[in-house]
């Protein structure tokens, strides 16, 4: 209710009005929330359509950097064929898997190379973490210069701390957490190979773990790796509980029971099996939702998928010794007081094996697994009994 109020002012006797009339505070206050509501939208909206535009900027650059550092060294002089042969200086990179196997299957499409090119093999290690059996290899490695590649993928969190005048200095990819028998014992296997593919030069890819030791010296196992015509990676149909027994109906139509196969870890594959191998989103799904534990996918994933694709490429059988006769998931296990001279003896034995079409006695140039205790005794055999 509105009022007025007469006042008389006392010097000339003239009376005033003054109104008591009163602005609600309410009204005030929702005029000023609704104001700064606007305000902060206006300005929520500008901050998500930049950031929106930095993100699709920064993206779109990163990848361009990240495709750039790979071919860094051709910047120079685009015209130059040396800089393209090349290898990667640095092994480490951002890629993802996606964008690491995309750039590994670049690939010339001509047999016939317009220079003198050496064939190298890319020896990859599977491991955890360090390699306990490392200074045999380096002996194996010696003098071999221009002749191989080494790549190791360990645990993430792993850091090794090789000399710089190790061959193993520097030779660690990105790496993923890998699980036993689950498919990401293949990924790892995978990022491996699409790695080594990134070194042109590199056309045998051998696959190791860090209880692996090589029984041949390198002269040998370059030219038995180079100038066989198949690759040696395990094949076979085994029709009981631990093969065609763990294969699901949910592969079919990709793989059906009869082209079910098992093979061997530890594998070697030529250039034209390893873009294969790097390359496939074909069979990949159905193992990796149909082959879980305890169907072990990388026994079974990469001897079907190459089975059913190139056989006529394959040796069906594995270079790596590992002896399964003591039973149980694992293979067994050597430390130090099973080295010697008869050891290696035995496990090489007089066994004959198909090598191009004929009968030969050198059937595995590596073997495992070796315990790191066993290192000492195997330094002391390496030049009798591998001649290295």
């Amino acid at each position: 209710m509105q009022g007025s109020l007469r006042l008389v002012n006392g010097e000339n006797g003239k009376e005033t009005v003054s109104s008591n009339t009163r602005t609600v505070p309410g009204k005030s206050w929702s005029f000023r929330i609704l104001y700064f509501f606007l305000i902060f939208l206006v300005l929520g909206l500008g901050v998500c359509i930049l950031s929106m535009n930095m993100i699709r900027y920064f993206g779109l650059r990163n990848m361009v950097l990240r495709e750039s550092s790979s071919l860094e060294h051709c910047s120079d002089n685009i015209n130059n064929l040396e800089c393209w042969l090349r290898p990667p200086s640095n092994l480490m990179h951002n890629m993802n898997d996606t964008e690491l196997f995309w750039r590994a299957t670049f690939a010339p499409r001509m047999n016939e190379y317009p220079y003198k090119r050496i064939p190298k093999l890319a020896f990859m290690f599977l491991t955890r973490g360090p390699l306990p059996l490392s200074p045999l290899w380096e002996r194996f490695f010696r003098g071999n210069e221009g002749l191989y590649s080494i790549y190791v993928h360990s645990l993430p969190a792993y850091r090794a701390n090789y000399s710089r005048s190790s061959v193993f200095y520097g030779r660690q990819i990105p790496s993923q957490v890998t699980e036993w028998g689950k498919m990401s014992m293949c990924d790892a296997e995978r990022r491996l190979l699409a790695n080594a593919m990134l070194d042109l030069s590199n056309e045998y890819f051998v696959l190791l773990s860090e209880a692996c030791i090589p029984v041949r010296n390198f002269t040998i196992v370059y030219r038995y790796i180079s100038k066989s015509r198949y690759s040696f990676l395990g094949s076979y149909d085994d029709r009981g509980p631990y093969g065609r027994g763990r294969y699901n109906k949910g592969m079919e139509p990709e793989v059906t029971l009869e082209q079910w196969r098992k093979g061997s870890q530890w594998f070697e594959v030529n250039r034209e099996l390893a873009l294969r191998i790097v390359e496939d989103k074909f069979y990949y799904p159905k193992f990796k939702e149909f082959c879980k534990p305890a169907c072990y996918v990388d026994e079974h994933y990469f001897p079907t998928m190459l089975t059913i694709e190139v056989p006529r490429l394959l040796a069906n059988r594995s270079l790596t010794y590992t002896d399964w006769s003591r039973g149980g998931p694992h293979p067994a296990t050597y430390g130090k007081n099973d080295i010697s001279k008869e050891f290696f003896d035995k496990i090489s034995g007089r066994k004959m094996c198909v090598y191009n079409h004929r009968l030969v006695f050198l059937c595995q140039l590596f073997a495992r697994k070796f315990a790191p205790s066993a290192l000492q005794p195997l330094l002391s055999l390496s030049s009798e009994v591998f001649g290295y």
